[in-house]
């Protein structure tokens, strides 16, 4: 396109369906429309916007405006099209092929076409066949490089360039801003459209954005270095912290981005890497988007650093790479052959699934201890749930034995609340181990292992459930036959577990439902799910066959959705929220550990990491094993390099995403004195674990957290 002086009508089109992804459309329609409001030849642009655009918009808006330039942002799906809303706001797909056939009954008009979305180069080829100029996006892009990338290329535009300069001004734009993605836009012009690779006998090569995920220390750290540099000497784009992310960059924010924008995650787990927060909720993340994207990336390819592949993993893990090939590595004799598959698979743009089992996923191993516990025991790696024959875990009197005595009881409910690694699963185990000892039939289910698409409407979620546990109980799957569209699925739910289920088990049944926060984010599902659960409980009371079933439900954050009193299972039933560990506990596991502790040293422990139990286990395995002393680790501990920084890193990337909390937590830290805060921003921060609740006031949890956050991270303007 020329810079001539004749005027040139823009029309903007986007679509962000409510089955996709938020993305910040609003931003990039303001953004166009301020940088050519300031530019130099703003007389000559006129914008127009169709927001939520549907195929009938966009055709409409074609015919109405006779625009030169069409933009277009929102999702794309690479061969199989752009993302456009539906009648009922859903997304509908729209083919390559028919968008070039719809540009090309406007190719008199139409100059320059850009799709801002991802793997819409696929489209932007087809498109190029009848538009001269056509940019498209050969791999998942960022919400802020494709802002940046969009500003850039209408500062171009304003300043009178043309098409190919502000295409790469486009480009600048997000290297300028310290973002990953330049390479991401491609700019396709009638004249160079190539002919297929296949065309010429040459085998296509996939391109992708790789996410490595890895521990900062060897071999780790030089693995992960060496796959960084081949994947980008074969063209990939690869993010690899020590090398993308750059001094003063907002690190929460990149790695959200790049996670974003992956195609490929390579996951690198040693011993170490697998207790580690960060990598647990990289991985968390992964898994979510894998799940909810049409094309099921990013990719998951784990690769165990002598770590070997029967070696079991902690819970969260274990159940976030289910049904993943996982690979090995056990010296540097093992890189190359390693290298070349992982290159193989991006290359032609594999999935990597593992056969299902033929046994179900689910088990329910509380195995018991074949020898009498040791008076000390081989310190243990904190990793989540503590095992049912561990000598290191700590009863909390008279916790333990109330949840004992509850669970034989008809109609019990024991709810058991608490922040994260705290022992609540651990707890739950135990309740479950102490049942199936009486003869009752126990089946765990963590809602971890639900995929997001699980969650997609209630009944494709109480299916789940369902199937869940019966895979667990080793029953046959008969939910055809209970399962009537008519009658709704919750009452057909207590179908299934009245008219089957209950009547398949002797004697009584224990359901330990654990994670059951996940669920609390989607709000229709939860209400009903809830009162479900509240409405089975009501029903043991009074009905023989509803007697059998015993619950116990496990969560580690403050109920936030519109429950009516009548129908919520969170208050009724045996409460239980666990507390710290005593001074007593703390010196009683030192000794477990080995340690020749009296008060003394306890105390200076708790005084940074109070008697928060993975904190405690945390500090007393490594001062166990002499990576360092204890005065060593009160020195660093509130540091990025000391013992905690991958707990306190995890904390400070949850709290970037709320930036309200995130607010509330800095007030927190920078007094010397209790705050009074907004309750819901107080019960959020007291469910992450991050602050104590005395009445009104709010205090920090820990030195650490004070030290931390105060020192380091929110530190606002002055």
């Amino acid at each position: 396109m020329s810079a001539e002086k004749s005027s040139k009508r823009i029309l903007i089109l986007a679509a962000n369906p409510i089955d996709t992804s938020r993305l910040r459309l609003d931003k990039e329609v303001k953004e166009i429309k301020e940088v050519l409001r300031l530019a130099k030849q703003r007389d000559r642009f006129e914008v127009s916007a169709e927001l939520a655009a549907t195929p009938d918009d966009i055709q409409q808006a074609l015919v109405d405006y006779s625009p030169n330039i069409v933009h277009f942002c929102g999702h794309g799906e690479g061969l199989e099209g752009l993302i456009l809303e539906g009648d009922d706001g859903t997304g509908s797909l729209v083919s390559a092929e028919a968008l070039a056939n719809l540009f090309e009954l406007f190719a008199d008009q139409v100059e320059c076409v850009l799709l801002n979305a991802c793997y819409s180069d696929e489209q932007a080829d087809s498109i190029a066949q009848h538009i001269n100029a056509v940019i498209g996006m050969n791999h998942s892009i960022g919400d802020s490089a494709a802002v940046k990338f969009a500003v850039g290329f209408y500062r171009g535009l304003g300043a009178g360039k043309n098409v190919e300069f502000a295409y790469k001004l486009g480009r600048n734009a997000i290297e300028m801003a310290n973002l990953s993605g330049e390479q991401t836009p491609v700019l396709r012009q009638k004249a160079q459209v190539a002919e297929p690779l296949e065309a010429k006998g040459t085998t296509a090569v996939t391109l992708a954005n790789v996410f490595i995920s890895y521990r900062s220390k060897d071999p780790d750290q030089s693995l992960a270095q060496t796959l960084h540099d081949e994947l980008k000497a074969a063209g990939h784009q690869v993010f690899m912290a020590a090398e993308s992310i750059r001094l003063g960059d907002d690190w929460p924010q990149r790695i959200d981005e790049a996670l974003e924008e992956a195609d490929y995650f390579i996951l690198l787990l040693s011993v170490k890497s697998a207790t580690s927060e960060m990598v647990l909720g990289e991985v968390r993340k992964a898994k979510r988007l894998r799940d909810t994207r049409p094309n099921h990336r990013p990719v998951i390819l784990p690769i165990r650093i002598n770590f070997p592949i029967n070696d079991p993993l902690n819970y969260d893990l274990r159940s976030y790479l289910r049904f993943i090939q996982q690979r090995d590595w056990t010296s540097d004799q093992d890189t190359a052959s390693l290298l070349a598959e992982v290159l193989g698979i991006i290359a032609e743009g594999r999935q990597n699934d593992a056969p299902e089992p033929e046994t179900p996923i689910l088990s329910n191993q509380l195995e018991e201890s074949a020898m009498p516990p040791r008076p000390v025991a081989d310190p243990e790696i904190p990793m989540g749930q503590v095992d049912i024959a561990s000598e290191f875990y700590v009863q909390r009197p008279p916790i333990e034995e109330r949840c004992y005595e509850a669970i034989l009881k008809p109609s019990a409910l024991i709810r058991i609340k608490a922040p994260r690694q705290m022992g609540k699963t651990s707890l739950m185990a135990r309740i479950l181990y102490h049942a199936a000892e009486a003869g009752y039939k126990t089946v765990p289910l963590s809602f971890q292992l639900a995929d997001e698409i699980v969650f997609s409407d209630l009944d494709a979620f109480l299916q789940w459930f369902c199937a869940s546990i019966t895979s667990e109980l080793e029953l046959p799957d008969c939910l055809d036959d209970h399962w009537q569209a008519r009658i709704g699925s919750k009452m057909s739910c207590t179908n299934y577990f009245e008219r089957y289920l209950l009547k398949q088990v002797d004697g009584p049944m224990v359901l330990g439902l654990d994670e059951v926060d996940l669920v609390f984010q989607y709000e229709e599902i939860a209400s009903n799910f809830f009162s479900l659960l509240r409405a089975w409980h009501e029903k043991s009371k009074s009905r023989a066959s509803w007697k059998k079933l015993r619950l116990v439900v496990v969560h580690s954050t403050e109920v936030y959705i519109p429950l009516n009193m009548h129908q919520s299972p969170f208050n009724v039933g045996l409460p239980i929220e666990l507390p710290e560990f005593t001074e007593e506990q703390v010196l009683d596991l030192a000794k477990r550990h080995g340690l020749d502790w009296q008060m003394d040293e306890v105390r200076q422990l708790m005084s940074m990491v109070g008697g928060h139990p993975y904190l405690v286990r945390e500090a007393l395995y490594h001062i166990t094993h002499q990576d360092l002393t204890l005065d060593e680790l009160l020195d660093m501990a509130f540091t990025e390099a000391g013992l905690y920084g991958d707990h306190l890193r995890r904390h400070w990337w949850n709290l970037s995403q709320h930036p309200e909390l995130s607010e509330a937590m800095r007030e927190v830290v920078l007094s010397n004195k209790p705050v009074k805060l907004k309750p819901v921003d107080a019960f959020q921060l007291h469910s992450m674990g991050l602050v104590n609740l005395q009445g009104n006031n709010v205090t920090p949890r820990c030195d650490l957290y004070r030290q931390y956050f105060r020192s380091n991270r929110v530190q606002g303007e002055e």
